[in-house]
């Protein structure tokens, strides 16, 4: 790897932008996701297209079918439908499942092991975050559900464009060092940056941008209201203790949110040590569960 440029500071400038852009490569938006968000935006969306949509795409209606069938969203007995699963889901969830398995296939021709572990372990820390804000006053389980969806979605892209960033992965892993430290030593960019523009590109809401470029600022929990409001911060403080069970309960070390972070995230959202206990126990078999 060649040292690469200073780190972006956290104001981006257009400048800033077209000068990651020059860097690396953001997908364009896929033709079926913008006809369902275009249709979801409706005052009163036509379920029966947006099922239209989805059914058209096997690989996409099996995405949705896992998602609407895992512990944060079941109800009841399984489900085997895509306009029930849309039913259950809901309308914002819906679009975040569908951005995320369009991005996942737009990947598919690039061959390397790290894109399913990814995959995976984005998903099941999406799960965590929404059953951990099941817990927490006023922070709402479907947004902290697709904030953790798409909070480390430029690290697949970082993979795409550089040949490099596997041995990155591999430097952090060895090291102990965290992945975003390693970034900003080794690459003119990083996932937070990168991740918040193609959210911002493909159009989703700005607050889940702005937690993503954040996510790894050392000051994030004392970020004036002005630069990151109070509620994108509690979806990012869910986030990192989601992030931290979740590697827990896989036996895996956290090379993404470290110890100051973790300490900062519980102590914004109040939980004592009893609780982190219990919410990890539950975790666990929720967790175990999705990857059976």
């Amino acid at each position: 790897m060649n040292s690469g440029k200073a780190p972006l500071p956290p104001e981006l400038t257009e400048a800033h932008i077209q000068e990651v852009l020059k860097s690396i490569r953001i997908p364009p938006c896929p033709k079926m996701l913008m006809e369902v968000m275009a249709e979801v935006q409706k005052d009163v969306p036509n379920v029966n297209k947006l099922t239209a949509s989805i059914s058209i795409d096997p690989g996409m209606a099996a995405v949705v079918l896992k998602v609407a069938n895992s512990p944060l969203f079941r109800t009841g007995n399984p489900i085997s439908n895509v306009r029930t699963c849309i039913e259950r889901l809901g309308m914002r969830n819906v679009v975040s499942v569908v951005v995320t398995g369009a991005l996942h296939q737009s990947m598919t021709e690039t061959a390397n092991p790290y894109f399913d572990t990814f995959w995976d372990h984005t998903s099941a820390i999406a799960i965590a975050a929404g059953i951990i804000a099941k817990r927490q006053y006023g922070i709402s389980p479907d947004a902290a559900y697709t904030y953790a969806l798409f909070h480390d979605i430029g690290i697949p892209l970082m993979l795409q464009r550089f040949p490099e960033y596997s041995t990155a992965l591999e430097t952090s892993r060895k090291s102990h060092e965290l992945l975003i430290n390693v970034e900003t030593q080794y690459f003119p960019c990083t996932h937070p940056v990168i991740g918040s523009l193609m959210i911002k590109s493909w159009g989703l809401p700005e607050n889940v941008s702005k937690g993503i470029r954040f996510h790894h600022e050392p000051e994030v929990y004392d970020l004036p209201d002005h630069i990151l409001p109070g509620g994108v911060v509690s979806l990012i403080a869910v986030t990192h203790v989601a992030e931290r069970l979740s590697c827990e309960a896989f036996g895996k070390e956290d090379l993404e949110v470290g110890d100051v972070l973790y300490a900062r995230a519980c102590a914004h959202l109040g939980i004592s040590h009893e609780e982190l206990e219990r919410l990890a126990e539950d975790l666990q078999s929720a967790l175990q569960e999705i990857h059976h």
